[in-house]
């Protein structure tokens, strides 16, 4: 299993903040309708407790798929890291070079 890239790991984040906003929405209004009553209100808070279940398994999957990617991409580096030590200490020693030129700069 490849990463495809970071922009995979990000849409994912983006995915799950905004489970987790709507999650948060709907609990406020479940907290907004708590003292109404009548017909209308109870079947707004049902439907929106049900959503509320499902955007709560929704963002557990989400949060599962993106630390496993995570998980993946560690693993897949260390692997290259072992397998690979010196081409691993040159990136890293280019990298420093270049974070300490534009340290530098400042």
């Amino acid at each position: 299993m490849t990463i495809d890239s970071p922009t995979l790991v990000q849409t994912q984040e983006k995915l799950v903040s905004s489970i987790r906003s709507e999650i948060a929405d709907a609990e406020e209004v479940l907290s907004a309708t708590i003292e109404q009553s009548g017909e209308k209100i109870a079947r707004l808070r049902s439907r929106i407790e049900k959503r509320l279940r499902e955007a709560r398994f929704r963002l557990m999957v989400a949060e599962e798929a993106l630390v496993a990617k995570t998980r993946a991409a560690a693993f897949a580096t260390d692997d290259y890291v072992h397998g690979s030590p010196w081409i691993a200490m040159g990136v890293a020693a280019a990298l420093g070079v270049v974070v300490g030129l534009l340290a530098g700069r400042r």
